[in-house]
């Protein structure tokens, strides 16, 4: 079985992400897709400034401060169809894009036969 993976850079907006993770599932479930569509969430940490916690913690944080201080957020699904359902994979590959949870966001397909794909789906397996 070939995976693709659709991966979507959310930037710091978290509340996005979970919105396009709720729709995921309600897709799954509804669907009954079981273990043909998975996603993780890949969360980097953001860089850590040079200054002491007390500063920090002296200060109130403001609404500005505190998304620059969250990480930047990617959600990475693997579509897992069989050779025979090619058809119903490619209509995946193109509706979870189109969707609104996922339009104003940038976006990437991986197939199986590209050159990043072994770098994507060992970051995939490493999620957790």
């Amino acid at each position: 079985m070939a995976h693709t993976f659709l991966i979507f850079n959310f930037g710091t907006d978290e509340e996005a992400a979970q919105q396009a993770r709720h729709r995921i599932e309600g897709w799954k479930q509804g669907f009954r897709l079981g273990k043909k569509v998975e996603f993780k969430f890949d969360r980097q940490s953001p860089e850590k400034n040079e200054k002491p916690e007390a500063d920090d913690e002296a200060r109130p944080k403001s609404k500005k401060k505190e998304s620059e201080e969250e990480g930047k957020v990617r959600l990475v699904v693997r579509l897992d169809f069989s050779n025979h359902e090619k058809h119903l994979a490619q209509t995946w590959v193109d509706r979870i894009p189109a969707d609104d949870a996922f339009k104003s966001v940038k976006s990437e397909v991986i197939h199986h036969n590209q050159s990043a794909f072994e770098k994507i789906s060992e970051l995939f397996d490493s999620l957790s």
